[in-house]
């Protein structure tokens, strides 16, 4: 099961392009014009790509460690009370999630938008604190700030956030945030370097239609092991 919810992390982070683009493109756009300019023995475009990879390293940190989180605090609970229940609905609402992502890749139903009002709160926080480190100058600035930007509110990461929480586990966690954060590399990478040909790829019918199949494949596949395991 578990390299289900890793295939499909990852499948959900490059085929939400789109989305990526609406939440984090602009982010982006307004960091990448920020970057200093290259000295005169320098590449440019490995200049501003180091820039670029500092930040979405920090991003993807930043979902890795939520997944640690939220993988390990279930997986210690259902130790300490031994609540295997609390598992088994959690797959239940992973499996369900697995489904509304997939309508969502698919441009059928918009519904996994709505988790993103659940972060506000939280993010009026952050907010202040990313502004703080303007300009992104260096590397370890970017790097900071995607840190914090990766809390973002957003309905992808808060629904792969629950396939975390079902795993129980803070490696297992980790690790499906860490693709789901690999996944949105190249659509984010290209919206720094001005490059739109891999979203429009991504976002094509037949693209889009086969991935959301897959993905709801998957969750119909995890409830179904939930529904054995209640026998």
């Amino acid at each position: 099961m578990m390299e289900y919810n890793l295939l499909g992390a990852l499948l959900v982070g490059l085929m939400g392009a789109g989305h990526c683009f609406g939440m984090c493109g602009g982010l982006v756009g307004a960091f990448s014009s920020q970057i200093p300019a290259p000295q005169r023995h320098q590449n440019p475009l490995a200049h501003r790509l180091s820039y670029l990879l500092a930040y979405n390293l920090g991003r993807i940190g930043s979902y890795t460690l939520a997944g640690a989180l939220a993988g390990g605090l279930t997986g210690g609970l259902a130790f300490l009370f031994d609540a295997q229940s609390l598992l088994l609905v959690m797959r239940f609402v992973a499996g369900t999630m697995m489904i509304v992502l997939g309508l969502y890749i698919a441009k059928i139903w918009a519904g996994v938008t709505a988790l993103e009002n659940l972060g506000r709160v939280l993010w009026k926080r952050l907010e202040p604190i990313g502004k703080r480190m303007l300009p992104l100058d260096t590397q370890l600035k970017s790097f900071s700030a995607g840190a914090v930007w990766g809390w973002l509110p957003c309905g992808l990461v808060y629904s792969t956030l629950t396939w975390s929480v079902a795993s129980g586990s803070a490696l297992q966690g980790a690790l499906i945030m860490l693709c789901f954060g690999l996944g949105t590399l190249p659509a984010l990478l290209s919206a720094g370097i001005a490059a739109r040909t891999l979203a429009n790829w991504l976002q094509n019918r037949t693209m889009r239609w086969l991935s959301g199949a897959l993905l709801v494949a998957f969750g119909l596949q995890t409830l179904y092991i939930g529904v054995a395991q209640l026998g």
